[in-house]
């Protein structure tokens, strides 16, 4: 399935690559990075009415971006990330729940304030946080944002280095069941909103 967003990306990155004036530049750019400083949710058992807290744990992830540059200077650009963690109850204990890959689908625009080869930016962007527990429990889809800062350095005119710090925003909504399987849900969950920060490096090549 990642193999399938990923080239999908790709293409729609061409197709508008091509109705773009010609001095815009299609750019990949595969990054790596930390996830951290995830919401805790108030969680209870939807069976035992057992409650807790919930806490997705921080971990590496790793990404791609797609896009092309824009005469502001800046760029648009898909994001796609994933990250496998798992969830754990409560911030300061090593009992799993359960094993969670986290990915994001991102549409996103960057503007560049340049200073020679140095080029710091503000970012935002919009898209689905999708939420993949394992076992047999169902898949969650959320709307999310993100918004950051970072700063590239032009190696040459077609590659530059960039690092940037990044916070999204998960819209859960209060009070409802998650990672459902064939017979039980797993949780029942009280929170709106969904936090997650990363700090990510990369490089990005332009064609």
């Amino acid at each position: 399935m990642r193999i399938t967003v990923i080239a999908s990306f790709v293409s729609i990155a061409c197709t508008a690559a091509m109705t773009l004036p010609a001095k815009a530049e299609i750019y990949v750019s595969p990054f790596g990075g930390y996830s951290f400083g995830s919401s805790e949710f108030d969680i209870s058992d939807p069976n035992t009415n057992d409650t807790g807290k919930l806490k997705i744990t921080e971990s590496e992830h790793y990404g791609v971006m797609i896009g092309t540059t824009t005469k502001d200077p800046g760029n648009i650009y898909f994001l796609y990330s994933t990250q496998a963690t798992d969830v754990r109850n409560g911030a300061f204990t090593d009992e799993v729940f359960n094993e969670l890959d986290v990915d994001y689908f991102h549409l996103g625009g960057s503007l560049y304030f340049p200073n020679g080869k140095f080029k710091p930016y503000v970012t935002v962007s919009a898209g689905a946080t999708h939420m993949r527990p394992s076992g047999n429990f169902s898949s969650e889809t959320r709307f999310s944002m993100g918004f950051g800062g970072g700063a590239a350095f032009e190696i040459t005119p077609q590659v530059a280095l960039f690092a940037d710090v990044r916070g999204y925003a998960t819209f859960v909504n209060s009070d409802n069941t998650f990672f459902c399987g064939p017979d039980e849900c797993l949780w029942h969950i009280s929170a709106d909103v969904m936090w997650q920060g990363q700090a990510n490096v990369g490089l990005e090549v332009k064609f």
